[in-house]
């Protein structure tokens, strides 16, 4: 049996999809048991117990391994990253508890205990935790994930469609390496069926100077939105305006710094096989006509 977080999101239904494909048994742990997802009956969802580690690992009892995909990407009232730290390492206890025997833990790129951002700070400390856990664990760092239901990819394509200007931060020199959302769950799942412990990129064989990328989206989606650099204040400003009209979250100060600092890249060889130049082209009539909420996909109950 096979426990993975998330099952009705993004990453984690195509992880849970590639292990029902593959004959295997799934259960989700999930904050809401209720939430519209395609898998019906075959995947049975169990709430998250963080406040109660001793209830969530009789709830998980039996199973082999963990994929762990929970994570918050901003905070957001009562949820922030310092929690996310705090929530996951009860999942930890839990998985200990139940007698898990594998972690696939779902981390980022670059991760470091000495970072000012609490996204990387926090995604290091979780590593740590797994290491020192006594759980054989293979911990997998994705860049920026692309896929059906992408959310910067998309939201980049969207307002190239509906601007006239496309705003790039900075000089746009900083690189971003994109991995495609089925080629993470297959490496989070070869990952799985793995022994030895293991920390691996999963990285597109494609990288780009941001500036790059978003040239490149417009050229395929046929756009001649006019692209300028400016300062990363005055994208911020207007991500934050954007963001007060679509009522979302579009872009945060810190996930600017990371992009920046060359943080969603890889020195690594690229795990990824799908050129995201490819995908594009194939996604082109599609991607970006409709906005992405964040708010609208994490926080509203469905």
């Amino acid at each position: 049996m096979n426990v993975v977080t998330g099952a009705f999101g993004y990453s984690g239904k195509y992880i849970a999809r590639r292990l029902l494909n593959a004959g295997e048994t799934v259960i989700t742990l999930t904050g809401n048991v209720n939430r519209d997802n395609e898998f019906g009956a075959t995947v049975k969802a169990l709430p998250f117990r963080f406040d109660d580690p001793q209830a969530m690992a009789a709830s998980i009892a039996g199973a082999h391994t963990l994929y762990n995909t929970y994570w918050v990407r901003f905070d957001r009232k009562d949820e922030s990253h310092d929690r996310a730290v705090r929530n996951t390492i009860a999942l930890i206890r839990a998985a200990k508890i139940a007698g898990v025997r594998r972690i696939v833990h779902i981390s980022i790129t670059n991760p470091s205990l000495e970072s000012s951002l609490p996204y990387f700070r926090g995604k290091a400390l979780l590593e740590e935790e797994i290491r020192q856990s006594q759980i054989s664990y293979a911990i997998v760092r994705p860049t920026v994930i692309f896929g059906a239901e992408d959310i910067l990819i998309n939201n980049i394509a969207f307002l190239l469609r509906k601007l006239p200007a496309f705003i790039i931060p900075g000089d746009g020199r900083y690189r971003i390496q994109p991995v495609y959302v089925e080629d993470l769950a297959q490496i989070a799942v070869e990952a799985g069926q793995r022994s030895e412990n293991l920390t691996i990129d999963a990285v597109g064989p494609e990288s780009y100077q941001f500036a790059d990328l978003v040239r490149l989206i417009a050229k395929t989606l046929g756009r001649k939105t006019v692209i300028l650099n400016g300062p990363s204040w005055l994208s911020l400003l207007a991500s934050q305006l954007m963001g007060i009209a679509l009522s979302d979250v579009m872009l945060t100060r810190d996930e600017l710094k990371g992009l920046m600092a060359n943080l969603l890249i890889s020195s690594s060889a690229p795990t990824g096989q799908t050129l995201f130049s490819n995908w594009l082209s194939e996604n082109a009539a599609t991607i970006g006509r409709h906005y992405a909420s964040e708010i609208r996909r994490h926080y509203t109950v469905r």
